[in-house]
This record gives C-alpha cells, structure tokens and sequence, in this order.
C-alpha cells in the first residue's frame, strides 16, 4: 500500500482579454479495487460551477464555463490517493486463435477498431515478429510492449499532442503517449480490444520513465478475465506507482483539460505536475506545451543531439 500527493495545475494565458470559454477536465481520479481518493481538492479561475457526469467511456467529466473577460485560466488539482499492490496474477495461457470476444459488446468493438495509418508495412512487419496463434493474448501484449520499448527512444520535445503514429515511426522516437498510441496500433491490429489510459506515474526504488508528472499506458482485454494494464514507456506492468484518471480510444478521449474561447487572443499553456509520497520525496515537472506541431527542422535537430549524447 502507498499514499500518494498529487499536485496537477494546468495554466492557460492570452495575450489579450479572451471571454466565453467554455471547458471540459478529466482530472477526477476513478475508485476502484486497488485506488482510492482519500481527498481531491479543486480550484478554478472564477470559481464556476462544474457540471460533472460520467461520459460513453465510463470516465468522471467536468464541464464549466468563464463568461467574464479574462487573461488567464488556472485549473489547479490537489489529490492524496492511496493505491493497493495487487499481486501479479496468472493470467490465462490459452492460445490466441482461441479467444472469443463479445461481438455485442460495443465498447470493445470500438477499442478493437484500428485508425489507418500509411506506415501499415511497419506494424505488418512487427506482427510478423510476434504473433502466434499457439501464444496467449498477455504473452503478445507484453511482446509488443517490450519492442516499442526497445526499438524507440524516450526523448521529450519532439512531438506534440497532434503527433500521428506515421510520424511516431518515422522518428523511432517520443514519449508515453506516443508509445501507448503506438502499442494500441499493433494490438488492434491483431483484433485485440486496447484502450488508451491516462494518469500518473508516482516516485519507486528503481526510477520510471515519466515520474512526477502525466503518464500515459495502455489496457488490454483478455476474455473472461478483463482488463490488463501494461506500460511501453517502461517495459512493464502497471502496478500500484500508476494512478488512473481517464481511459478512452487515445488521447483525445482522455484529455486532462480543453476547451475553447472566443477572441482573437494567442494562447500559451503551461502545466505543472508534482507527485511524491505522503511525507517523502516529491517529483516534479513544469512544461510548456506545444500547441503546435514541431518542425521537421526542429524534429531531426532534438533526434540528432540525443544520438549524440548516447555516443
């Protein structure tokens, strides 16, 4: 078991008076089995009232509204939650050609539909790799995981929100949510149901990719088991350092904060993560974020200076 403290505050400025924005969060953390909410503390510029209510993919949403002139947004979180180390389980060995999924089940279809994509000869080539019909469904999730993981570097700056998976595979590089939207690809592929989810990665022993700040994993689903969380940022199983807020098809189903405004204003977001221990160590990141995508400039010239630092 472990506590932990969240501090989340994402910040919107103009450059001029913007007015009628109109905002939707996905910030409040799901209660389940292995997480609990001991306390979650929210602030808003304007103190609105916020509409909350569970969207189609299960997820708490709030939605407000700022009608007053304004220059700045602060949507800030405060969380204490404690999670639970729930064992490994087994998980079922049987083969992969044998699973049966709810063909009812619209939830599942839909995680199971694959975007297209122009790279379809890389995912082909992966799969060639690693699908077995004799293999079970975790066995190929956990393979498919581990070569996102090997095969792409963990380098911060060069993609966006708006990052495509073509674009992922032709820098071999990105970050959580480019791994989990990469993975989600090759599982779908192959038919199986895979969501995206989005949330936190808190402080361990060994260090993690992504720590102190918004992570993001994907689950899969097994028949007559459910759900399975695996991370390709770090090649592992989700455990109780990973706390859920939202799950969807990818990341525009799970977006923490958006929202639109009326004005010609220029709009700058920044956002602060803090994720430690109750009364222990504290990690913490503050980013701008592109709203933007980079330039293919600027993308090689990131690429480049990582390779150069690994030689």
């Amino acid at each position: 078991m472990a506590v932990f403290k969240i501090h989340h505050i994402t910040k919107y400025e103009y450059n001029q008076p913007v007015k009628e924005s109109v905002n939707e969060i996905k910030i409040y953390p799901t209660n389940s089995s292995t997480q609990q909410v001991l306390e979650h503390y929210l602030q808003i510029t304007g103190n609105p009232e916020i509409l909350v209510f569970n969207d189609y993919w299960g997820n708490k949403v709030g939605n407000f509204n700022l009608l007053r002139p304004h220059k700045e947004l602060l949507i800030e979180s405060r969380l204490l939650v404690k999670t639970v180390e729930d064992p490994l389980p087994i998980f079922p060995s049987s083969p992969i050609v044998d699973a049966v999924f709810d063909s009812l089940d619209l939830h599942l279809l839909a995680y199971a539909q694959c975007s297209k994509i122009t790279s379809r000869y890389f995912i082909d080539e992966v799969i060639q790799k690693i699908y077995n019909p004799k293999k079970s469904i975790a066995t190929i999730a956990f393979e498919c995981s581990s070569y996102v993981f090997e095969n792409f570097n963990y380098i911060k700056g060069i993609t966006t929100i708006e990052t495509t998976v073509d674009e992922i595979i032709e820098h071999r590089s990105g970050v959580c949510q480019d791994f989990a939207h990469l993975l989600l690809v090759l599982l779908r592929t192959m038919k199986i149901p895979a969501r995206y989810v989005s949330g936190y990665i808190c402080p361990n022993k060994n260090g993690m990719r992504g720590e102190g700040a918004t992570h993001a994993w994907v689950e899969f689903y097994i028949p007559e088991y459910g759900w399975v969380g695996v991370d390709p940022t770090n090649n592992a199983w989700v455990t109780n350092h990973h706390v859920k807020l939202s799950v969807g098809r990818g990341f525009v189903d799970c977006t923490p904060a958006k929202g639109t405004i009326k004005g010609p204003a220029q709009q700058f977001l920044s956002v602060y993560v803090s994720v430690g221990y109750e009364d222990g160590v504290v990690f913490e990141e503050n980013n701008a974020v592109m709203l933007e995508k980079t330039s293919e400039k600027l993308s090689q010239q990131i690429i480049d200076n990582f390779t150069a630092q690994q030689q």
